[in-house]
């Protein structure tokens, strides 16, 4: 792996992985997307999407995913990514969940099972947050707990980043709805149905945190679908075939 790549240390099921931002082409970054990197008006945004997907092909292939050319990366309505094989490519081997972000210059990539919704926020461990936007943030007696506490905003602040993305809602789940504890670094919240592990670090110069949860069901793209089926029509029927015995029985 890159030398400029540092893990950030987890459990034994998910990974994670901090790099700074690098000035990459395009051909460098099997993962990126070109006509996505096109609408970039500003070179900054480049360099976060490049890099972050860069980190991504790194991790993946500390993972197991060697052929990173049999992977896309797709997006749903909330802008969250997925991990997928390219159409095409019939393949039905479980891909990981991953989560990207960047803050202060490094790009920061998590892991985990299929099966298992991660997400990962990171800010510089100087970085503060203006006190004006505590409200934007928390409500009720959360609220009133941060301003007891305005030393652990930012800490505050990537927890909920965390959940956002392990939820594959971004700000389209509103911060003040997650409620959680400022100070412990390890805990369990509730949202609606969903159980959710928020794990807290400070670990080379930031505040990072990671928050996992059981993966809702997502839509499957139409060869995910038929693959599907045929594995179903399969199990329900040890004698079916997709031609192979009508061909036989003509030769």
């Amino acid at each position: 792996m890159d030398s400029s790549v540092v893990e950030i240390p987890l459990g034994a099921t998910h990974r994670a992985f901090m790099m700074p931002l690098l000035d990459l082409s395009l051909d460098m970054v099997p993962l990126a997307n070109p006509n996505e990197v096109a609408t970039f008006v500003t070179e900054k945004r480049r360099r976060e999407h490049l890099s972050g997907r860069y980190l991504l092909g790194l991790a993946l292939k500390q993972w197991g995913c060697g052929d990173l050319s049999y992977l896309e990366i797709q997006r749903d309505e909330f802008r969250a990514p997925r991990l997928a094989y390219i159409q095409g490519v019939w393949q039905r081997t479980p891909l990981p969940s991953v989560s990207i972000g960047h803050s202060g210059g490094h790009a920061f990539v998590a892991l985990a099972p299929a099966g298992v919704s991660i997400g990962i926020d990171g800010e510089l461990l100087e970085r503060r947050l203006a006190t004006n936007a505590f409200d934007l943030m928390a409500k009720g007696d959360e609220l009133a707990e941060l301003k007891s506490l305005p030393q652990h905003a930012m800490r505050m602040w990537v927890k909920k980043e965390a959940v956002q993305k392990s939820m594959g809602l971004g700000m389209h789940l509103n911060p003040r709805d997650i409620q959680l504890s400022i100070e412990n670094d390890n805990q369990i919240i509730s949202i609606e149905n969903s159980k959710i592990q928020l794990d807290y670090y400070e670990y080379n110069g930031y505040r990072i945190a990671v928050a996992t949860t059981g993966q809702e069901h997502r839509p499957m793209n139409a060869e995910e679908s038929l693959l599907e089926e045929t594995k179903v029509a399969m199990e329900d029927n040890p004698d079916w075939g997709v031609g192979c015995k009508t061909n036989r029985n003509a030769l």
